[in-house]
């Protein structure tokens, strides 16, 4: 696992249009650490052109209330991608492991259902403690993640439109 102390350079994109519209969908839970992720993307966003104007935050519960709101934003046709972030963590009547999984794979699912990138910034650490170094820890890697998610949906975002061109 690779922490970030600064962002990479931006893969090399093909510009993509200003009009583009994002949305940020967050789980309110252990919202100090997920908001990392927010923090992160908008800030990665920012460095290829995008500001806050062009997404959208959407905060639900926890990681569960996720896919139902990617789903309803994916298929409103007003943005072309969306992120779910959530920290999943041991505890209450699921495994995390359970709703992680269950999680990714609905997220998976909209995305090939609708035709909408949908990026997955949903972690489950195999232990979580509430001690300081390990949410310190986790606020850095949520960080890390938030940078990714915008990288990956640029990447995306950019593909699918070459794909597109080509029709």
């Amino acid at each position: 696992m690779r922490l970030m102390a600064e962002a990479p350079p931006l893969i090399h994109l093909p510009q993509l249009p200003r009009e583009l519209r994002f949305a940020f969908v967050e789980a309110s839970w252990h919202a100090d650490i997920v908001q990392r992720s927010r923090d992160a993307f908008f800030a990665e966003m920012a460095r290829a052109g995008f500001g806050p104007d062009a997404i959208d935050v959407f905060d639900v519960a926890g990681a569960f209330e996720i896919p139902l709101h990617v789903q309803r934003l994916a298929q409103s046709g007003l943005y072309a991608a969306v992120v779910g972030s959530a920290l999943v963590v041991d505890g209450g009547v699921y495994r995390h492991d359970f709703v992680a999984d269950t999680v990714v794979r609905a997220l998976m699912d909209v995305q090939l259902k609708t035709g909408v990138p949908v990026i997955c910034a949903v972690q489950a650490p195999h232990h979580f403690h509430e001690h300081v170094e390990h949410r310190k820890f986790l606020q850095q890697h949520f960080g890390a993640k938030g940078t990714e998610a915008a990288q990956a949906l640029l990447s995306t975002v950019a593909g699918l439109r070459g794909l597109d061109a080509r029709r």
